[in-house]
């Protein structure tokens, strides 16, 4: 009898700790989602001013300058490159 309430007493347990890590998953996701809508800050190279667009060379993505004053990149896509140079 003993054993069978322990058993119980797990199950219960167990469905709690689902129930909280749902919750968690779902709150982690509004704040990813609210992060997201922020990232709308519009770029701008600092030579000209002109609005950098995102483009994609060789599987990395970087910023570029319309005129050609230069691209940017984040410390992950500098790695790749430099990886991939290596």
């Amino acid at each position: 009898m003993s054993d069978e309430k322990d058993r119980f007493g797990q199950k219960l347990h167990d469905v709690g700790k689902a129930r909280e890590d749902q919750w968690a998953r779902d709150e982690d996701e509004k704040r990813i989602q609210k992060l997201r809508e922020r990232q709308t800050i519009e770029l701008h190279c600092p030579q000209c001013h002109g609005k950098l667009g995102a483009e994609a060379e060789a599987g990395l993505a970087v910023m570029a300058c319309p005129h050609g004053h230069g691209v940017w990149m984040d410390k992950v896509t500098l790695q790749q490159l430099i990886k991939s140079r290596g």
